[in-house]
């Protein structure tokens, strides 16, 4: 459940609904407010908007194994991939909010773009058409499990503790996201993980930072409305100003203190018309030719079980903020949630820029209100305006909303009170769900090393009976998920 009750969050006291849209995304039920949809909207949107600049960087810098760049050429072009990945966000994120009602955007998925990358497209022959070949391939058949109620049916086979604990594991994971995009915490010398550079905070990206996670702590206990956009648009302001005086420069090798993901400046425009010609370029069946349909079996598996598993995690931390799900953990309208979402797996392959999923940075604007699909609506109408206005998406510096995803991160954590630690059915794998997500940077490792240990455990116990069927029907998939490199070795693929 939520830490703060809706009514405190919303911008007057729920009263009976005077208007379509109120009563079509039942928003005065939910006890929320259309003003309050639209700030959340956009806190969620500019939570999330570096992924119209991040996966340009990720799946437009490489050229595939032919030696073309996405788009082709032998150069890259980051603004068409930027502007498809704003469009496919903008219209997925539109159709979960009027389809689905519930507060969740979708864009290209972190993770799943550099499996495609760095090892799709990079196999022997494949081109880039190829390999958004098996994205779609990869959607279509998360789509058909979701049609036949097979995805739904896993999902409330997962037991309530499991599903608390995820929340609680993603908490603790994009607040680790925060932390790291603002350079607060970095890859250290001798160590995984240190505090600023060289053990110590340095250089004003970080100082903004913290003013603005200040700034924001701030807001939250005070309880004032729209708090976490206040922050992102304030801390915005400052990192322009920090700019504009001390030219700190982005990020590299020879500043390690300069700025993370984008500069904060202000454009010579703010608006320009984007290159379209990115959509459609994909090939369904090319890969079969190029490497074998055994080879594209298991990458399909790879990347359809990762996406499976992640917009589970993303639903019940979303609806455990929102308040939102039942008393078995489930959020309303789950199938058309998981099809909206399947969807999105196919539009990102069509679209070339790699498969679209839920963000769990949805969770930051239910921190600031959002209770219903109006809020989706606006985050994907501030994707769609993003084609047009990326040099203004590109003033905000990942150092304004990271404070943003550590705030949230603290409100998802504070389910942990709803586990029993003391008893071990519940803990280990409620402990190994959170604890790897943070750590191995995945929510997909930490759903599957909590399913696993929780078939474990209630083996070790002699109670297999109480497990679902499709409980050990997931745990074993993710056996053979964390074992594909050595499969693919004996394989030979």
């Amino acid at each position: 459940m939520s830490t703060t009750s809706p009514t405190e969050q919303t911008d007057e006291t729920p009263a009976p609904p005077r208007s379509a849209v109120d009563r079509f995304f039942k928003i005065t039920e939910r006890g929320s407010s259309i003003g309050t949809e639209i700030r959340g909207g956009l806190v969620t949107f500019f939570t999330m908007s570096y992924i119209i600049v991040l996966n340009p960087l990720i799946i437009g810098t490489l050229p595939d194994s032919t030696g073309e760049f996405l788009g082709g050429g032998d150069a890259p072009n980051l603004a068409m991939i930027a502007a498809a990945t704003a469009l496919v966000a903008g219209v997925l994120s539109i159709l979960m909010g009027v389809v689905a009602n519930f507060p969740i955007a979708l864009a290209a998925g972190l993770g799943l773009n550099a499996v495609v990358a760095y090892t799709v497209a990079q196999l022997p022959g494949m081109t880039w058409a190829d390999a958004m070949g098996i994205v779609v391939l990869e959607g279509l058949v998360i789509l058909v499990l979701v049609l036949t109620g097979f995805r739904t049916a896993v999902f409330r086979a997962v037991p309530r503790e499991l599903k608390v604990a995820i929340g609680v594991g993603i908490g603790l994971f994009i607040a680790l996201i925060g932390f790291v995009n603002a350079g607060f915490v970095r890859t250290g010398a001798g160590t995984p993980l240190e505090l600023g550079s060289g053990g110590s905070l340095a250089g004003w990206p970080v100082a903004v930072f913290v003013l603005g996670l200040i700034a924001a702590i701030v807001l939250l206990v005070r309880k004032v409305r729209g708090g976490l956009l206040i922050a992102v648009v304030g801390t915005t302001l400052l990192a322009l100003v920090v700019e504009a005086v001390a030219n700190v420069g982005p990020a590299g090798d020879d500043n390690p203190t300069g700025w993370h993901q984008n500069v904060p400046s202000l454009p010579s425009s703010f608006i320009d018309l984007p290159d379209l010609s990115l959509l459609g370029q994909f090939s369904l069946l090319g890969a079969v030719g190029k490497i074998g349909i055994l080879a594209v079996v298991l990458l399909v598996f790879s990347i359809l079980l990762a996406d499976f598993f992640d917009t589970m995690g993303t639903m019940v931390a979303v609806g455990q903020e929102a308040g939102l799900l039942d008393e078995d953990g489930n959020p309303p309208r789950t199938q058309q949630i998981l099809v909206v979402d399947s969807l999105a797996a196919v539009a990102g392959g069509m679209g070339s820029v790699s498969s679209n999923t839920a963000y769990v940075e949805s969770t930051s604007g239910v921190a600031d209100g959002a209770r219903t699909g109006l809020a989706s609506v606006v985050t994907g109408i501030a994707f769609l305006l993003a084609t047009f206005l990326s040099p203004l998406v590109a003033m905000v510096p990942s150092e304004a909303a990271a404070p943003v995803l550590v705030v949230v991160g603290f409100l998802m954590v504070t389910q942990v009170a709803d586990l029993d630690w003391k008893s071990p059915e519940i803990a280990i794998p409620a402990f190994l769900t959170l604890a790897l997500m943070p750590f191995t940077y995945s929510i997909t490792v930490g759903i599957g090393a909590g399913f696993i240990a929780f078939v474990v455990v209630k083996l070790a116990l002699g109670r297999a009976r109480t497990v679902h069927p499709l409980m050990w029907g997931a745990a074993a998939a993710f056996v053979v998920y964390f074992a594909l490199g050595p499969i693919r070795d004996v394989l030979g693929v």
